[in-house]
């Protein structure tokens, strides 16, 4: 009933304007000019508001660039991150030389070639030598970029034959992560949801040698400056992996397994450190400090501090729970990643203690 009521005092209003409107034009004087048709004043008034509009385009352009060039991402932590945001950079600078000048010719000639009377539309029916030009331009310009991107990607995903890259599986489920190492074969065993019991969170093969030496984390440690392969398994829903410190992402599709693959460069630590990095968390605790203040004064408990750590995120809207798909990333040096991997417990080690706790209870 609400919503019919809101209906009609809407069309009441609309009623009451178009009346209103009609009373206006009723009173004008009789010399007023009611002429449906624009004349030279209306067009040269028109021209002007072109030119307005464009330079207060421009204007607003320079301010957003101006004033949340801050909003961009830090420098990226990963070996092929350089070439992405170089490639985002280069589209960023064609769109943006392109559209200065297509937005001021386009606004110019209007206020320029504006009707008057006395003055004939000068066009061209066809032009292909304007065509020929306007179309060839564009597909060299798009043609490299691809081709650019083609090779960024090529050198991403072709890192399987690298005896040095570090495999690990990133399985996703509602609503979190695991991780899990190769161990010291470097390579994964089979795993399929089936298998999924008791401590097999991840669904691993125990019949598959491969298997025994896989390490299951919560927590996604990497050596800096070593290529590591990611292997993506999904549990349930789809899901999208999504590194954007590294500049890398990949959907998780239920029932296949896909890949992508880079090689971090800068170490938690260092771009804690880093000069961005250190006036973003102050900025941002200081907003917590004041949300703080309301949140208290209505009883209730203060936000901690923001200390930053690398996070790998779902990407995909995958249920209720979405927002908290969350796994802290750590990259390390070397040495501190083989002394955290040598302490975390090996998957055949976890079915040993399973077994043995299986036998302690049935006695």
């Amino acid at each position: 009933m609400t919503v019919f009521l809101i209906i009609v005092v809407i069309a009441l209003l609309g009623l009451t304007f178009w009346q209103m409107s009609k009373i206006l034009k009723l009173s004008n004087s009789t010399d007023h000019d009611s002429n449906q048709v624009a004349n030279n004043t209306d067009n040269k008034n028109q021209g002007y508001l072109m030119i307005a509009f464009v330079s207060f385009l421009y204007l607003l352009m320079a301010y957003s660039f101006w004033n949340w060039s801050d909003l961009y991402l830090p420098e990226a932590a990963s070996e092929h991150g350089k070439d992405y945001d170089r490639l985002m950079f280069i589209s960023i600078g064609l769109i943006m030389f392109v559209q200065v000048i297509t937005q001021f010719l386009l606004f110019f000639f209007a206020y320029k070639y504006k009707g008057a009377k006395g003055r004939r539309a000068l066009f061209y029916a066809d032009n292909d030598k304007l065509e020929f030009i306007w179309t060839i331009i564009p597909v060299i310009v798009l043609a490299g970029l691809i081709i650019y991107g083609l090779f960024t990607w090529s050198d991403i995903m072709n890192i399987e034959d690298d005896e040095d890259a570090l495999v690990v599986e990133i399985y996703a489920y509602q609503f979190g992560w695991k991780a899990r190492y190769s161990g010291e074969d470097n390579t994964l065993g089979k795993a399929n949801v089936r298998f999924i019991e008791g401590t097999n969170v991840v669904g691993v093969d125990e019949s598959d040698s491969y298997a025994k030496d896989d390490k299951i984390t919560t927590e996604l440690h990497l050596p800096v400056n070593r290529p590591v392969l990611f292997k993506f398994r999904s549990q349930d829903v789809l899901h999208s992996a999504y590194f954007p410190f590294f500049r890398a992402q990949m959907n998780v599709v239920p029932g296949m397994i896909t890949q992508f693959s880079f090689t971090p460069t800068i170490t938690s630590e260092e771009m804690k450190n880093s000069e961005y990095m250190v006036d973003k968390v102050k900025e941002l605790n200081q907003i917590r400090k004041e949300k703080s203040k309301e949140l208290v004064a209505n009883g209730d408990v203060a936000l901690d501090p923001y200390e930053f750590e690398y996070y790998l995120l779902c990407n995909k809207i995958c249920g209720i729970s979405h927002f908290n798909m969350q796994m802290k990333i750590v990259v390390e040096e070397e040495e501190d990643f083989n002394s955290w991997i040598a302490e975390q417990e090996a998957f055949g080690e976890s079915l040993k203690k399973e077994e043995e706790q299986k036998v302690t209870s049935n006695n």
